[in-house]
């Protein structure tokens, strides 16, 4: 059965697809890393070695295997190694703190875990809490060198048969405090991304964001499963993502805003060659309306944004170069999508007013991983008892069914009674010429209970003050909605995939 053949089939695997590239196209670069590169047929027979030795050390269907590193050909490899052994790949962010990794570590029972010199330093304080067998997969002397751990004897690769509804990852949701919650998506899921995936053997994939977030795999698996070719940037570099972009002849990127801002900022960016482009993408993010125009005039190729959610349900998607008059929103629901809006009571509001986002689809999570009353709080059930998932967004359909989101429900501030959308006072800030982003965020009042503060982030060389912006927007909003404070900074504070915590500023100014 070739590939296309098996991509057809109602189920399949992953490492499946790629043993069937392997054969069809062996030649074909999988993989490229920086300073490595790895053809369908060496990739193929590496994740053989992976699956191997994983056995060889008794994991099983069933069973969890974590990865914590910078993205590289090994890092590839072993994530695919992980779901040919049957096993549960959990992918965790090397950036989290030491207490919050072994938490994850803990919390999905890894049996072992692939890491770098990098996240076994950072874990070295609780080190003595983690059983799992480590393996470096930089090669370093931080743990078992990773072609030490795979050439060590055993059998060749035993088949097992993976279910639908098993795991195929779980991703633990972002956040320095409190417990992450691991987001567990079943085999089902993930296959049925690599169904509707406008990839084909011909894809080049710039993949520029941490393997350890959804926004990543939703581009970085469908590449593969569809026999494309992946080239790899650990950490994001505007300059390093053009050359690299130019060299490959790219032909798909996953960027979440902040990177286009960057790369639309690059004082050479038109210098490049990008016209192998065919699409863009976006997700993760607000993502404004003028910058998704200015990407559509300056870089070849479609552009489309997806809203959604890890946890999955329903997701949207904006063809904005096919609704250049529609930036402002997200998009229309997807095919197979069921996307509703409902109030705080949970009905669902009348045609044209705001709730919150709830959506269903065929990808959907199973729950977050021995939380189940967080899973239960996820969720709500439809008039006809169908499962749907809370988004926390609050949007609004138009005339035409596409969403426009007003804000996330847990950002929206109540002062003296009146709702205050950060997202307005948000549009206000930057409106003005002088001001690149904003961010308002809400902090304690004794006398409103809370009231609205801004941290912005000026052009290079504006000469204009926080008071003189403060002013300025006041003038422009209602009483109720008018700033308390207003800081400028140099940056907003960003995680791994470019979303603004807002977290981090309300402990920096609350005071």
């Amino acid at each position: 059965m070739t590939a296309g053949e098996r991509l057809q089939q109602p189920f399949g695997t992953l490492p499946d697809l790629v043993r069937a590239h392997a054969a069809e196209r062996p030649e074909r670069l999988a993989v490229i890393g920086l300073g490595s590169a790895l053809t369908y047929r060496d990739f193929d027979e590496a994740i053989d070695r992976v699956a191997a030795a994983l056995q060889r050390d008794g994991l099983k269907p069933g069973d969890v295997a974590a990865v914590c590193a910078s993205a590289s050909s090994a890092y590839a490899t072993v994530f695919l190694g992980i779901l040919r052994a049957g096993v549960t790949v959990s992918p965790l962010a090397p950036g989290s703190t030491a207490e919050s990794l072994a938490g994850m570590v803990e919390d999905c029972a890894a049996r072992i875990l692939f890491l770098d010199r990098e996240v076994a330093a950072a874990l070295a304080p609780v080190a003595d809490r983690l059983p799992a067998l480590r393996v470096a997969l930089d090669g370093s002397d931080a743990a078992r060198p990773f072609e030490t751990w795979m050439a060590e004897p055993g059998s060749p690769v035993a088949p097992v048969t993976v279910q639908p509804k098993g795991a195929f990852n779980i991703i633990y949701s972002s956040g320095t405090t409190g417990r992450p919650k691991g987001i567990v998506q079943p085999n089902s899921l993930r296959w049925a991304q690599f169904n509707r995936a406008a990839y084909t053997a011909e894809t080049v994939s710039l993949v520029s964001t941490p393997l350890y977030s959804n926004t990543t795999l939703v581009s970085f698996l469908p590449t593969l499963a569809n026999g494309g070719a992946v080239v790899l940037l650990p950490k994001f570099d505007a300059g390093e993502f053009l050359a690299l972009a130019e060299r490959h002849r790219v032909t798909h990127a996953m960027l979440v805003p902040v990177q286009y801002r960057r790369l639309m900022q690059h004082r050479d960016f038109d210098a490049y060659d990008l016209s192998s482009f065919v699409i863009k993408y976006s997700t993760s993010a607000p993502f404004p309306a003028e910058l998704k125009a200015e990407v559509l005039r300056r870089w070849p190729g479609g552009l489309v944004e997806f809203y959604g959610m890890t946890e999955g349900g329903g997701s949207c998607a904006l063809l904005a170069h096919e609704h250049p008059d529609k930036l402002s929103t997200v998009g229309k629901p997807m095919e197979g999508h069921d996307v509703r809006l409902i109030d705080e009571q949970g009905r669902e509001v009348a045609a044209g007013e705001a709730g919150e986002v709830v959506g269903r689809s065929p990808a959907m999570m199973k729950g977050y991983h021995n939380q189940l009353d967080k899973t239960r709080e996820a969720e709500w059930m439809s008039p006809e008892g169908l499962r749907f998932i809370r988004t926390g967004d609050v949007g609004r359909f138009d005339a035409d069914g596409f969403l426009t989101l007003i804000d996330r429900r847990k950002d929206m501030i109540i002062s003296g009674g009146f709702n205050i959308y950060p997202s307005d006072l948000e549009a206000e800030l930057t409106a003005h010429p002088e001001v690149v982003e904003a961010s308002v965020f809400g902090v304690a009042s004794e006398t409103w209970g809370e009231t609205p503060v801004a941290a912005v982030v000026l052009k290079p060389g504006a000469e204009l003050s926080a008071a003189e912006l403060r002013v300025w927007v006041n003038g422009r909003v209602g009483k109720t909605q008018r700033l308390t404070e207003l800081h400028l900074v140099d940056a907003l504070p960003r995680s791994a995939i470019g979303k603004v915590l807002k977290r981090e500023l309300r402990e920096m100014f609350s005071a």
